[in-house]
């Protein structure tokens, strides 16, 4: 199998350090997204959306989104165990999974791309020919404030993001965290829960996937 990645964009990222943590070892392939080559006809060969990471099995299938291809290995290497064991755990971890992917990973996403001119005719992304539109880097800015203060009230009742277990939703939050640097936004002194949490993942050997 072989995996299609970039070493700086986060959501390649998140897998990762998923499978850092399951000490499974793929071969990569970078795709240099700021110059188009994930646009390119080669690329998209492979995958029409022009997404990474994607996953490409022995057999020619094709998977892309991060927490699709985490959910592959989950099934395939079960252990250490990152997506829950039960239908409750599953679902509280996706729960918050999804919590941090569409209130973090978007809101960064949607500051970072509407401000740095290498993605001003890119503002979202897969595509070509879509504009910046400035009034979303504020925005943005705003939903990246509002998903560090929840963050940091999540964290102030437990160890993880997902309850007292590391799980791919910390993974997700941790990779947020640091995409957020990309416009200028840090966890701060009012964040001491999540500052607590962001050091002990930091100390993860994953976080230098």
């Amino acid at each position: 199998m072989k995996l299609y990645d970039m070493k700086q964009a986060p959501n390649p990222r998140r897998l990762r350090m998923f499978l850092a943590e399951k000490g499974i070892e793929i071969e990569t392939v970078q795709v240099d997204i700021p110059s188009g080559e994930n646009l390119s006809d080669e690329f998209k060969a492979i995958n029409p959306r022009g997404l990474l990471p994607t996953l490409v099995l022995d057999d020619g299938t094709v998977i892309d989104e991060s927490v699709a291809i985490s959910r592959y290995f989950e099934q395939t290497h079960p252990e250490p165990n990152l997506m829950g064991t039960d239908a409750k755990s599953m679902a509280l971890i996706e729960s918050a999974e999804r919590h941090m992917e569409f209130d973090g990973l978007l809101s960064v996403a949607e500051a970072f791309r509407n401000s740095n001119p290498v993605f001003a005719n890119r503002a979202t992304q897969g595509t070509d020919g879509v504009q910046a539109i400035e009034a979303l880097v504020e925005r943005g800015r705003n939903g990246t404030a509002r998903f560090f203060a929840s963050l940091d009230a999540t964290l102030a009742d437990s160890r993880y993001v997902a309850g007292e277990t590391f799980s791919i939703a910390d993974i997700t939050a941790f990779c947020v965290v640091d995409f957020a640097k990309w416009t200028g936004m840090r966890l701060g002194d009012d964040h001491p829960n999540a500052q607590r949490w962001y050091a002990e993942v930091a100390a993860r050997p994953s976080a230098q996937a």
